[in-house]
C-alpha cells in the first residue's frame, strides 16, 4: 500500500475536500500549527499514488499494507439509528447483531463493517440521504423503484430495498467501492432485485423503462452540476423524487441553483456540518 501527502492552509480545506475528500482512503486532520491540515490517501498501489503528487504536488510514500479504515476504526462504535426504520452496525459479530435485534425488534438490522470505500452510514451525507429515504417512502403509496447513483459500500440502495423497493439499480465509478457493495450484499441478505455494476455516470443511461420513482445521488457538487441532465433521465416523468448529498455548504447555492436552471424543484435543504443533503423533484 502507498500514501500521498500533502499539507495545506486551514483557509483552504473546503477546496480540498471538493477535489480529494471523497476519494477512497482519504484522511483530513489538523496539522502541527493550527492554521494548517495534513491530507493522506492511502491507495493499493504506487501508480495510483504518483498520480495524485502529480496533480497536486505533495509527496508519496510506501506503508505498511493494512485496510486504514478498520484499523482506525473506534472500537465498540455505537449503532447508527435512522428514524423508526433502520439500524446500521459497524459490526459483523453475530452476537452483537443478535444483540441488536432484541433490543430493536421492529426495525431492520444492517451490518457494514469498516473497509476502504466511502459510505458506511455514519458520513453526514449518508446518514442524511438515508433519513430523506426513510421519510419519502412514507409519503408513497404503492410500489416503487430507486436508482442509487454513487452507491460507495451500497448502503443506499440495500437500505432502499430492505425498506420496500421492488428493484434497485446502484452503480459506481470506483471498482473497489463496488467489490466492497458485493460483499455487503452477501453479508446483509435481501437484495435480489439489485443490479449492481461499475459504470461513469456521464456514460451511463437508464435502459426503457428503468427510470426510477426516488433517485438517490451522493457525489461531490462539481459532479451534480455537470450530472443533472443524467440524473433527471433516471427520474420517472411523474412523481418521483431526486435526493442529492455530498455538498458542501460553501457550494450549495451554486448547486441548487444549477438544479433548478435544469428543471428541478428544490423542495427541501439539510445541512449537517460542512455538508448539504436536498431534496428535488421534477419542475
Amino acid at each position: 500500500m502507498w500514501v500521498w501527502k500533502k499539507t495545506i492552509a486551514k483557509a483552504n480545506e473546503d477546496e480540498w475536500q471538493q477535489k480529494v475528500g471523497k476519494l477512497p482512503g482519504a484522511v483530513f486532520s489538523e496539522g502541527f500549527h493550527a492554521e494548517r491540515v495534513n491530507i493522506e490517501i492511502y491507495t493499493e498501489n504506487e501508480e495510483e499514488a504518483a498520480i495524485l503528487q502529480a496533480c497536486y504536488g505533495g509527496k508519496t510514500e510506501s506503508v505498511e499494507t493494512v485496510d486504514w479504515v478498520a484499523a482506525t476504526a473506534p472500537e465498540n462504535t455505537p449503532p447508527l439509528i435512522i428514524r423508526d426504520k433502520l439500524v446500521i452496525s459497524a459490526s459483523a459479530d453475530a452476537a452483537v447483531l443478535d444483540e441488536l435485534k432484541q433490543k430493536y425488534p421492529n426495525r431492520i438490522i444492517l451490518t457494514f463493517p469498516a473497509e476502504r470505500a466511502f459510505g458506511t452510514g455514519n458520513h453526514a451525507t449518508t446518514s442524511t440521504c438515508l433519513r430523506m429515504l426513510c421519510d419519502e417512502i412514507k409519503q408513497r403509496k404503492g410500489p416503487w423503484t430507486l436508482t442509487d447513483i454513487g452507491c460507495g459500500t451500497g448502503v443506499l440502495a440495500l437500505a432502499g430495498l430492505r425498506l420496500g423497493a421492488q428493484k434497485a439499480i446502484s452503480f459506481d465509478f470506483d471498482p473497489i467501492a463496488v467489490e466492497v457493495a458485493e460483499r455487503n450484499i452477501e453479508r446483509n441478505g435481501g437484495a435480489e432485485n439489485l443490479e449492481l455494476f461499475q459504470a461513469d455516470v456521464f456514460e451511463w443511461s437508464p435502459a426503457p423503462g428503468e427510470q426510477a420513482d426516488i433517485v438517490l445521488a451522493n457525489l461531490f457538487s462539481a459532479v451534480l452540476m455537470k450530472a443533472f441532465p443524467r440524473l433527471i433521465a433516471a427520474m420517472k416523468p411523474e412523481n418521483s423524487t431526486l435526493i442529492i448529498s455530498g455538498i458542501l455548504n460553501t457550494q450549495a447555492q451554486e448547486t441548487l441553483d444549477t438544479a433548478q436552471a435544469a428543471g428541478l424543484k428544490v423542495i427541501k435543504v439539510v445541512s449537517r456540518g460542512k455538508w448539504t443533503t436536498a431534496k428535488l423533484v421534477l419542475a
